[in-house]
């Protein structure tokens, strides 16, 4: 089983807003999914992103491969001042 860690869309037609999730590969974009791990939201000003690091580790040594948004999103955020 390939697991990834992946943005699924959710919210309204032109108000979007993304979980991210981690999920087997075979599932569709907004399908099933094992857990949920933060959200993302592009519509605010400052672009909101929010993540469980704790959740996102485990996942990542366990073999979860994350989506290159996802990853860029990560270091993002990781990049930013406390």
């Amino acid at each position: 089983m390939a697991v990834h860690i992946r943005l699924a869309r959710h919210g309204s037609r032109k108000a979007p807003f993304f979980r991210v999730v981690v999920s087997d590969q075979r599932n569709s974009r907004d399908g099933r999914f094992i857990e949920h791990i933060g959200l993302f939201n592009p519509r605010v000003s400052t672009a909101s992103f929010t993540l469980d690091q704790a959740r996102y580790e485990y996942w990542t040594k366990q073999g979860a491969v994350p989506s290159a948004t996802v990853h860029k999103l990560v270091k993002q955020s990781a990049a930013k001042p406390a």
